[in-house]
């Protein structure tokens, strides 16, 4: 600390009667008084410490100036300047630099701070001494957000809690609470506008409401409430078939029944046959899904069915469907299939028959519109009279008339009977 100010009386002599001795202890001093007087007397009006900003803020920088008056530059050069905040020295010590920067000051900077300037005569002067408090800014606007985004998070995961201020300095105490009742987590204390704490694998019990707080040493400031959900994949779907029956028939309404046993909703469900896909159904509170179906031929084989909650898909195992077509059902089918067989085999055949025919019928309107064409004239035969007790035979007589195309040919057939004759002599 700079030592008091010193000064010498001058009518210390004089106060001393004429005829009396002097005290040598009293003359010792007075001597030793008038020797450092001058050197050791502080200039406190020749040297003035000032500093920029003179309100500095929490975590902002502040520079002091050590000024120096034009009466007290007669001290001589070089002068070298010191710096102090209390009793500790600030900086890198004594130098030629009348200022002194500092780059950051915090809450517990605040105090009494001086300078003293000395030459190498050993000339020593100090500054009066100036408060300076350290504004600090309080907490403010503090939130609480979840990583993953949203508080979802999947079930053996990890969930991370941040908890943020605007604004503030200082060192800023987080604190983190579970519940409306703020059962408390976890408190940690730095110097940041930002915080974390971490869950590294979260249960079902951790599905709850989480809330955050900040103090700087102001006042706290509270986050609002963040609900976290935690969410489970599905478990392998299980497919059954309620036919209506112990058989399943071409009309009968069947239902697919789909469900997971485990798994967060909402779920949904798709139901396929043979991989094409049906339809789909979706559940909002968890259960399973169903999804009917009426029956025909086409419906035999294989089925299955999928859960999808956003976490990963399951498929179910496949079950087999067998659509029975009743015994009348199949004569009739096995009938319509013997005439639409036999259809497509003697179409062709008919169709040919019927142009033939076509063809026949179309030659002999030709025949009988063509008047040059006369059948021919049968030939006369000259009777033949036989003297015989036997009946005569019948006879026929063969013609060829024409030959209308082709290899066929049309012959005229003549029936002829003899007469029986009775010869009498």
């Amino acid at each position: 600390m700079p030592p008091p100010s010193v000064k010498l009386d001058s009518s210390f002599a004089e106060k001393a009667s004429p005829g009396t001795v002097p005290n040598p202890v009293l003359m010792l001093l007075a001597l030793v008084l008038l020797m450092c007087a001058a050197p050791c007397e502080p200039a406190s009006e020749a040297l003035l410490l000032t500093a920029r900003p003179s309100r500095p803020k929490e975590g902002g920088s502040m520079t002091l100036t050590c000024e120096m008056q034009a009466t007290s530059q007669k001290l001589g050069a070089p002068v070298q300047f010191c710096f102090f905040r209390e009793s500790q020295a600030l900086g890198q010590g004594c130098s030629h630099s009348p200022e002194l920067q500092l780059p950051t000051v915090w809450r517990k900077d605040s105090g009494s701070y001086w300078c003293k300037a000395k030459t190498l005569a050993i000339r020593v002067t100090w500054s009066p001494r100036i408060q300076i408090q350290v504004q600090g800014v309080p907490v403010w606007n503090v939130s609480l957000e979840t990583q993953p985004p949203g508080g979802q998070v999947q079930k053996g995961k990890k969930l991370v809690l941040i908890c943020l201020a605007t604004q503030g300095t200082g060192d800023i105490t987080f604190s983190w609470y579970k519940g409306v009742l703020g059962l408390i987590l976890e408190t940690k204390t730095q110097r940041s506008l930002t915080a974390k704490f971490e869950i590294p694998a979260v249960t079902d019990s951790d599905a709850e409401n989480y809330f955050c707080t900040a103090d700087n040493g102001y006042h706290p400031s509270i986050s609002e409430l963040v609900s976290v959900t935690v969410r489970s994949p599905v478990s392998r779907p299980v497919l059954t078939l309620g036919a209506p029956g112990a058989q399943a028939f071409p009309g009968d309404m069947m239902e697919l029944r789909c469900e997971a046993q485990s798994g967060s909703p909402p779920i949904r469900y798709r139901f396929y046959h043979e991989d094409i896909i049906l339809g789909s159904n979706s559940t909002l509170s968890g259960g399973g899904a169903s999804f009917n179906l009426s029956l025909t031929t086409e419906h035999s084989g294989n089925y299955s069915c999928e859960a999808d909650n956003g976490l990963g898909a399951q498929r179910s195992e496949a079950v087999m469907l067998s659509v029975t077509v009743p015994v009348e059902d199949r004569k009739e089918l096995l009938a319509s299939g013997v005439l639409e067989g036999l259809l497509g085999t003697l179409g062709p055949t008919v169709m040919a028959l019927s142009l033939c025919c076509w063809l026949k019928k179309r030659l002999g309107r030709r025949e009988a519109e063509d008047p040059g064409r006369i059948p021919p004239s049968p030939v006369p035969q000259v009777p033949n009279y036989i003297n015989s007790a036997v009946p005569l035979q019948e006879q026929f007589v063969y013609e060829n008339v024409n030959v209308v195309s082709g290899d066929e040919v049309y012959s005229l057939v003549y029936h002829r009977q003899q007469e029986r004759q009775a010869a009498e002599m």
